[in-house]
């Protein structure tokens, strides 16, 4: 049998009790930047299985920096016949990777992607051949070069250079054909084959395809107009997440190559750095200096646009301002 104290103190215990969980549930629902907020589930998926030209992204994801933007992130690899347009256009991924080119031909072919950030400012896609074999693109001609079949910035540079008397090889992947003709040339990532070359002894050198002329952007990050306009905060986090992780890449690279190595364990680390080292100018150079990373630039879009007119691979232009935007930028 409770006594009148006794009463009392229970009824005051519930009492109290009730008043902590009352404090705490509003706590929970209007504190938006403490531990209890809610991280918003979104995925990207990249170009490629992990490496360096990621380094940004897996940074922001390994740091913590999407989740303190409010984002439960996961980072999808791409890889041979995955098509991330396709599957941010079929709303498996919230954000994808890719060229400039792609974003310019999905958006003909009625898929309206919008670029949000521009990882590179110069495209890492070049032309590899055997050191002191050229001085000239041009004289590529009566020669071999290992391309993939309908490579847009190979229409381009047959185009403009005039290369009509080049003997076209499928592109497989492998180097072996080009090791054993020192004549032949093959589209590369300045990134990565020059680096598998070095380890075999080969003296290389390269084009870089934006120098030749074909100014594009490399590894876009890009959403879909319909996902920018319900959701642009969650746009915003994004980016800017990612931007933090891309200056955080620069001075931390060996920190992060690890991380990419556990979902990429084919690639070692000594790739990862000269990856690293050979994209520094490309990622933060240009433009990026004086505005930051990602920083994309009207004109760019609009020279690139107009070559693919001129080759006939886009039917006709469009406001480029719907084609990419800087304002989800830092300090934008």
């Amino acid at each position: 049998m409770l006594t009148t104290t006794g009463a009392k103190k229970k009824i005051g215990g519930l009492t109290a009790l009730l008043a902590v969980t009352l404090s705490l549930t509003a706590c929970g629902s209007n504190n938006s930047s403490g531990d209890s907020k809610e991280l918003t589930k979104v995925s990207q998926v990249t170009n490629w299985f992990a490496e360096p030209e990621h380094g940004g992204q897996y940074a922001a994801l390994s740091k913590g920096f999407y989740k303190e933007a409010g984002l439960d992130m996961t980072i999808q690899s791409g890889g041979p016949g995955i098509s991330s347009t396709q599957i941010v256009a079929g709303g498996k991924a919230e954000f994808g990777m890719g060229q400039a080119d792609e974003i310019l031909l999905a958006r003909q072919n009625g898929i309206p992607l919008v670029a949000i950030a521009a990882t590179f400012q110069k495209n890492p896609q070049g032309i590899m051949f055997h050191k002191g074999q050229y001085k000239d693109i041009t004289e590529l001609n009566g020669n071999k070069i290992f391309v993939g079949s309908g490579v847009v910035f190979w229409e381009y540079l047959k185009k403009a250079y005039s290369l009509d008397k080049v003997t076209e090889m499928k592109y497989t992947g492998s180097l072996a054909n080009f090791v054993a003709d020192p004549t032949a040339a093959t589209q590369i990532y300045v990134t990565s084959e020059p680096f598998s070359m070095q380890q075999e002894g080969v003296d290389v050198d390269y084009f870089l395809n934006y120098d030749l002329g074909y100014k594009q952007y490399g590894n876009i990050l890009y959403t879909t107009e319909d996902y920018m306009k319900k959701h642009p905060d969650v746009v915003k986090a994004y980016v800017q997440a990612s931007i933090k992780g891309w200056d955080y890449y620069k001075t931390n690279s060996e920190e992060i190559n690890k991380v990419m190595q556990e979902k990429n364990p084919d690639l070692k680390l000594e790739a990862m750095a000269f990856g690293a080292k050979a994209q520094e100018p490309l990622v933060y150079g240009g433009d990026a200096e004086a505005n930051g990373v990602g920083y994309m630039s009207k004109d760019i879009w609009s020279g690139l646009q107009d070559q693919l007119i001129d080759m006939g691979l886009l039917k006709k232009a469009e406001p480029i301002d719907d084609v990419f935007t800087n304002e989800f930028l830092p300090g934008k």
